[in-house]
């Protein structure tokens, strides 16, 4: 039984596992956007969330927990500098998932996963 086992392990040991995911959230914060596996972009999607987060807080001791998960000391300066402002008015929910389809080598569900570039107060001015 599986009863709350949270996460996979994509037959990796642990130390790759961690590799593979901070390399990912690196990427994705230093380019918006990543074409990934759909497991894999769902398992980081918190993870860079939760780096973004740290960048809304802006303290030192934020910084210095972002820098134990993003392997780039040039990705934490734009995180604390352009995501923290840029989702200062948004609680959660900076990543979105595009599915894209399978790969033709080995049938694996493809997708993308991007920082969202729209303002909630500019897109809620825009609704009403």
């Amino acid at each position: 039984m599986r009863h709350r086992v949270d996460g996979r392990k994509f037959d990796r040991n642990t130390g790759h596992r961690v590799a593979m995911f901070k390399n990912l959230v690196t990427d994705l914060l230093r380019y918006e956007h990543i074409q990934t596996t759909e497991q894999k972009a769902k398992e980081i999607r918190g993870m860079a969330e939760r780096v973004i987060t740290l960048g809304k807080d802006g303290t030192v001791h934020a910084r210095r927990q972002a820098l134990r998960f993003v392997t780039d000391k040039d990705v934490v300066d734009r995180v604390f500098t352009v995501y923290g402002p840029r989702y200062a008015g948004r609680h959660g929910g900076y990543t979105r998932i595009v599915k894209l389809g399978r790969r033709l080598g080995d049938g694996a569900d493809v997708a993308i996963i991007e920082l969202l570039t729209e303002e909630p107060a500019a897109r809620a001015g825009t609704a009403t």
